[in-house]
């Protein structure tokens, strides 16, 4: 954020802030629509496949007539074929209901890229696209505090402002939910089911309890695992003194190859059995270094992976 400086042409103070994603970038996002496995029943009508039946233009199956049915639907083509009454039935286009989450927690306020910068902007590239596809979103962030942040769901082109307006206020901190307890709410509270992205450095002793209980209700999981550059490969050499930002004790340790050799060990196998978790459970894994710019990433890995076309 920028502060105006008053000047003669300028005589009020003014605010300046940074937009979370530029104009040509979103142009592009226009034209990408979310993927789904399966067909979801929305609330209203919109763009979206429904498993339920409708008025569209796209023919589905036949069924049988049934006395107070809509005379208009008879196929009579198909009556003067079989001599009986059959209702032409259509694939109805409806909205999806579509799940940001974003973790707030002290962990990720770091990096450089910082982390949870890099998530805001994942998360408003992904909610965009669904807006243009007038599917509705809706925002959940946790880690910050007591009760997580909510944005109930908007859609439309309109909704945007909303949804960047919250994004952007997103700020991390301590005290808040774990992110298992978090994810057992937010399962418990969603209404409708739909494509869910989670943003998370996943730096939480629940992770698998939290992405099993994602796992729970018919939702089209993806685990964006975003770390930044300087945990994928940290340049260190010497004597250091740990701190953890989301409490715990300090821990002293040397730095020298051996060292780092082995945390990089331990992250691979780590990321591994995060992937293999949610493999397992139908999730779609996407590990995130945030020194990848978002554009880049949106628009190549993310499509690759079969999460936008």
């Amino acid at each position: 954020m920028a502060w105006g400086v008053p000047t003669p042409h300028a005589p009020r103070l003014q605010i300046m802030t940074e937009p979370l994603l530029e104009t040509p970038f979103l142009r592009k996002l226009d034209r990408l629509a979310l993927m789904t496995k399966r067909a979801m029943a929305g609330d209203i009508q919109g763009e979206r496949r429904s498993p339920r039946r409708g008025s569209s233009v796209e023919f589905a199956d036949f069924r049988p007539y049934t006395s107070g049915d809509d005379i208009r639907q008879i196929d009579w083509n198909l009556y003067a074929r079989a001599e009986r009454f059959y209702l032409k039935l259509f694939v109805a286009e409806e909205e999806l209901s579509v799940h940001l989450l974003v973790d707030t927690s002290a962990s990720m306020d770091w990096g450089s890229p910082n982390k949870l910068r890099y998530a805001r902007e994942i998360a408003a590239a992904f909610g965009y696209v669904a807006l243009s596809n007038l599917d509705r979103v809706s925002v959940s962030a946790f880690g910050a505090g007591p009760v997580p942040a909510q944005l109930p769901g908007v859609r439309g082109k309109r909704g945007a402002v909303p949804l960047f307006t919250f994004l952007q206020k997103l700020n991390a901190g301590t005290g808040g939910d774990s992110l298992a307890k978090a994810c057992h709410l937010y399962m418990q509270r969603a209404r409708t089911p739909g494509p869910l992205l989670l943003c998370s450095d996943l730096l939480d002793s629940g992770w698998k309890d939290a992405l099993g209980a994602l796992a729970s209700r018919p939702f089209e999981i993806t685990v964006m695992h975003i770390l930044a550059p300087q945990e994928l490969e940290p340049e260190m050499d010497g004597d250091y003194r740990l701190v953890d930002v989301e409490g715990g004790e300090p821990i002293e340790i040397s730095a020298d190859l051996e060292l780092l050799r082995q945390y990089k060990a331990n992250l691979a196998e780590w990321r591994s059995e995060v992937e293999s978790f949610c493999v397992g459970r139908g999730m779609t894994y996407l590990p995130v270094n945030t020194s990848v710019p978002v554009e880049e990433f949106v628009l190549s890995q993310m499509r690759r992976r079969g999460v936008l076309r």
